[in-house]
């Protein structure tokens, strides 16, 4: 018995490796032309996408659809969206359904598509397109999300990290208290307003998660692919505010983390190298260090190293991406492009492998907003030296990219094998901020933890996987892969 069921194994590797063997071969041909290329990695399954912001993952053509319905107006001048009332020259944004020419001049106005540089850059034009979407309704976030998370579930994507919780509701109590530099003394005086700031939060995420819903049909049929998508939300903080702003939504949003697993995060957005943001960042990075012992249980992930030679001086590119890990208690970096111009970039990497600091890679924007691409983008520095990465979108709509794009640009750039692809696709729920163990053993995705060494419908492997979130989608992205393989 012993003897067959050892043959029975070797069988099942051999089989294993006979597949492994087709798929990589299928891959390879793939490869060699990219649309084929673009057809395999559509339906590959991509486990999550860890670093998207709701406002920049809307395409423009949605927001022309909101903006008609909201009856908001054109501002003929820069091809944005005001409130009403409309001026003659612009008039209403319900021209814009039957004009193609505004149309298409709102499009390029609210994204990259067609983007030629002049007097303005394109750092310039993708972080201005954030002012043109005008003021719509809320009731249209769900309906955001919801968009964002269809998308996601035609490229058989199962989760979604979305930065979508803005801090701006804590800046009326942050510039009332104001900010002395005294961390103790400025918390005393928020405590007594933040939680009427924090329950202004939850309002708008039950609104905007029950929108996602109600947009999707979740409650009648739960099992369609998008509402399969798991949908988890970041509170961002808004790194260009005066530094009493700041702290207040740093606080607020610690609490509201801490209070609705909804929201699994914290992060700092905005560019990196705004005025404000470069002049406080040092001071930005002690506010999380100091919060973070109030909140030690808060996941936190930071834009650190959105950076590229010229944009800032110098000194500006030496210390981010360091500070960000060890002053501000990151556990994931988003972007971190200008991790070679750090002081001991090579220890700095060291230091990430031996954290397991996972990288946010989002090329395609990298290339659009600082012009770093192919070998000059750090993707294949980090993964020579074990620095664990995931491949995301950051704003796909203005960037008009998704995240087969930014697999296939991944592909092509750098060569990667179907294994590595896996691996990638893997870090993306093991470095997520879902809740729970790990299905695997360690990070080589070599074997599962011992519950589940003897399959998934195993009952210890069971008990496991309904007590852990993360641990779950992780065996079903591993159900994905061999549906996809077959």
């Amino acid at each position: 018995m012993a003897r067959r069921s050892l043959a029975a194994l070797c069988a099942f590797a051999a089989l294993l490796s006979a597949q492994t063997r087709t798929i990589e071969q299928r891959f390879a041909e793939a490869r060699k032309n990219p649309a084929e290329l673009y057809a395999f990695l559509l339906r590959m399954p991509k486990g999550g996408d860890l670093h998207n912001h709701l406002t920049g993952a809307v395409y423009a053509e949605t927001y022309l659809r909101a903006a008609a319905e909201d009856g908001l107006c054109i501002d003929i001048k820069n091809y944005s969206f005001t409130g009403p009332p409309c001026a003659l020259e612009g008039g209403s944004a319900a021209r814009a359904e039957s004009d193609n020419p505004l149309a298409n001049s709102l499009i390029d106005s609210l994204s990259m598509r067609n983007f030629v540089a002049g007097r303005e850059s394109a750092h310039d034009h993708f972080f201005a397109t954030f002012g043109k979407f005008g003021p719509y309704h809320a009731e249209h976030r769900g309906e955001f999300v919801a968009e964002v998370a269809r998308r996601a579930a035609e490229q058989n994507e199962s989760y979604l990290e979305l930065m979508a919780i803005s801090g701006s509701p804590a800046n009326a109590l942050g510039s009332s208290v104001g900010f002395s530099g005294d961390f103790d003394a400025t918390k005393e005086k928020l405590l007594s307003g933040l939680p009427d700031v924090v329950a202004q939060l939850l309002e708008r995420l039950n609104e905007m998660d029950r929108g996602r819903r109600d947009a999707l049909g979740c409650d009648s049929q739960p099992s369609t692919p998008p509402c399969r998508v798991v949908v988890r939300y970041m509170f961002e903080v808004l790194r260009e505010s005066p530094k009493e702003q700041v702290f207040a939504q740093l606080l607020a949003g610690l609490m509201l983390c801490s209070r609705d697993p909804r929201v699994v995060a914290i992060n700092f957005v905005q560019p990196e190298d705004g005025l404000r943001a470069m002049r406080d960042y040092h001071l930005h990075m002690q506010m999380i260090d100091y919060a973070k012992h109030l909140y030690p249980n808060v996941h936190i992930t930071l834009h650190a190293g959105e950076l590229n030679s010229g944009l800032v001086p110098p000194d500006g590119l030496r210390f981010h991406i360091r500070e960000a890990i060890e002053l501000g208690h990151a556990e994931r970096i988003g972007h971190g492009a200008s991790v070679m111009y750090e002081n001991d970039a090579a220890g700095l990497l060291r230091l990430m492998h031996q954290r397991r600091t996972l990288v946010e890679i989002n090329l395609t924007s990298n290339d659009l907003i600082l012009g770093i691409r192919g070998p000059e983008h750090p993707f294949p520095i980090y993964r020579k030296y074990g620095v664990p990465v995931a491949l995301s979108t950051d704003d796909e709509g203005v960037s008009r990219s998704h995240l087969t794009e930014e697999y296939r640009r991944a592909v092509l750039s750098y060569g990667l094998s179907y294994a590595d692809l896996k691996d990638i696709v893997r870090n993306s729920l093991e470095y997520s901020f879902l809740p729970g163990a790990s299905y695997w053993q360690d990070h080589a995705y070599q074997s599962a933890v011992a519950a589940c060494a003897g399959g998934a419908r195993g009952k210890a492997c069971q008990t496991l996987l309904n007590s852990s979130e993360k641990a779950r989608l992780e065996a079903d992205l591993e159900d994905r892969f061999r549906a996809f393989e077959k």
